[in-house]
């Protein structure tokens, strides 16, 4: 026998994983300075434990709906949507969980409130309660993001008024209207793309990585996803300026939408638009957009330049792990060239991002969203830094668009992996942590094998 599906259960599970989550994160999460716990509390243990079952449990609660959207009668992207509205409950007053980036936010949009120059300076130079929850290694560092997002943050710390609490809030509210907008978009882009809407909703919004990571971690990449995706939208139905104003915006909270102005082209030229006339529309489109954002952020053309801003020489991307493995060798052999290993693989990783884009839309220009969906895979894959939600980048347009079943069972597949790939305080981890993570994993295991039994064994009075 079969384990029993049906909407409730996996609604009911999905709510017990983010609430053990959001209870963890109490303790383990990416918490204030002043309320951070030493990993060997036990409370922060409890809490390290809690999280990481309550990740495996929303895994599972994942993969059983997965299997309900794929059966003869599945649920509707409205039941779907109410599903990720109760999964994201007891997530919106939890603390950060797994990044801190959050703090880097509330602290930017502070210094772009005081009308400090956010691009050439860096957290430090704001000093005060903000700049003390903001990660040693980017104390000192300017801000990488556009000036769409950096005007809504100053507006937000001019609101709250620089409170801590009050700013996580907000930032949170931000990246649940970021969500929202990528699940009004998917469906209608499925459609477009002639695949399931119910299937893109499962894959591309109540992604474990999107409730961890988005909502959890208040990432700023949902805004960023979500205008993107109601950008294309815009323009695969009549709009196609807007289309392209609405990703302009997207790639002005973070550069990597940019991409998206090619779909957007390419949607003009499918919907029988002249090459040359879809261009200069968008050219158009996309330049006044920038110019009118960036004057009213009121921050300057730094950003462009900010499109260079260091990363850690210690993340774990392929071309930083190349990087860092062919540096050390080089110093064994007593070589000069050392120092320049890291930076060459980082232009390799680059050059390598750029022809399989090219090849990409050269193979896929008749599917400009799904052609998107793996150009951005690309670059979150070989760029120089890397993170779990980076991923997100390209598995929502492939959600979106994806031809086949098994693309999507592929890409589930990573989703499971990337899901347990970080700390919910977002730092380093130590043996103990790693200990502690695989027990709260194990033990969710053990309690979801029980519950399977317990649903297989007859009822009492019946025959097995």
């Amino acid at each position: 026998m079969a384990f029993p599906v049906d909407l409730r259960r996996c609604q009911v599970l999905g709510l017990a994983g983010t609430a053990f989550l959001a209870l963890g994160g109490e303790t383990a999460g990416a918490l204030p300075v002043q309320q951070l716990l030493a990993p060997a509390n036990v409370r922060a243990a409890l809490g390290l434990v809690g999280v990481y079952f309550g990740v495996v449990i929303l895994i599972a609660a994942w993969v059983l709906l997965g299997q309900l959207v794929r059966s003869a009668d599945p649920p509707g992207p409205r039941a779907l949507l109410g599903v990720l509205a109760v999964w994201a409950a007891p997530l919106l007053l939890a603390p950060p969980l797994f990044s801190r980036d959050v703090y880097s936010y509330l602290a930017q949009g502070a210094m772009v409130d005081a009308h400090m120059d956010v691009y050439a300076q860096g957290p430090a130079q704001l000093g005060g309660p903000l700049a003390g929850e903001v990660a040693p290694l980017w104390q000192h560092t300017g801000a990488p993001y556009g000036p769409v997002f950096l005007a809504v943050a100053s507006r937000l710390a001019d609101l709250t008024r620089g409170q801590l609490p009050a700013g996580l809030v907000g930032m949170r509210l931000l990246a649940l209207l970021g969500v929202a907008l990528m699940a009004a978009a998917l469906p209608r882009l499925a459609r477009h793309s002639g695949a399931d809407p119910a299937a893109a909703l499962w894959l591309g919004a109540l992604n474990p990585l999107v409730l961890l990571h988005l909502v959890a971690g208040a990432h700023n990449d949902a805004i960023m996803l979500g205008l993107l995706g109601v950008g294309l939208v815009a323009a695969s139905g009549r709009w196609p300026v807007l289309g392209a104003v609405l990703v302009t915006l997207a790639a002005l909270v973070k550069a990597p939408a940019l991409l998206g102005l090619a779909a957007v082209v390419v949607l003009q030229v499918r919907a029988g638009r002249r090459p040359a006339r879809a261009v200069l529309t968008t050219v158009v489109a996309a330049a006044a957009t920038t110019v009118a954002a960036t004057a009213l952020a009121g921050t300057g053309y730094g950003w462009i330049g900010a499109l260079d801003t260091p990363v850690s020489s210690h993340n774990w991307a392929l071309t930083s792990l190349l990087g860092r493995a062919t540096g050390a060798l080089l110093e064994h052999l007593g070589s000069d060239l050392a120092p320049l290993a890291l930076p060459a693989w980082h232009l390799l990783g680059l050059a390598l991002t750029s022809l399989l884009t090219a090849a990409i839309w050269w193979r896929l220009r008749p599917h400009p969203v799904y052609a998107l969906g793996l150009s951005l895979a690309a670059v979150a894959a070989f760029g120089p830094a890397i993170r779990p939600w980076y991923a997100l980048w390209g598995l929502f347009l492939i959600a979106a668009a994806a031809p086949t079943t098994s693309v999507r069972r592929r890409v589930a597949a990573v989703t499971g992996v990337l899901a347990l790939a970080t700390l919910p305080s977002g730092g380093p981890a130590d043996t103990g942590q790693l200990v502690l993570a695989v027990s709260g994993g194990a033990l969710a295991l053990v309690v979801l094998w029980q519950a399977h039994q317990a649903a297989q064994a007859p009822a009492p009075g019946h025959p097995a």
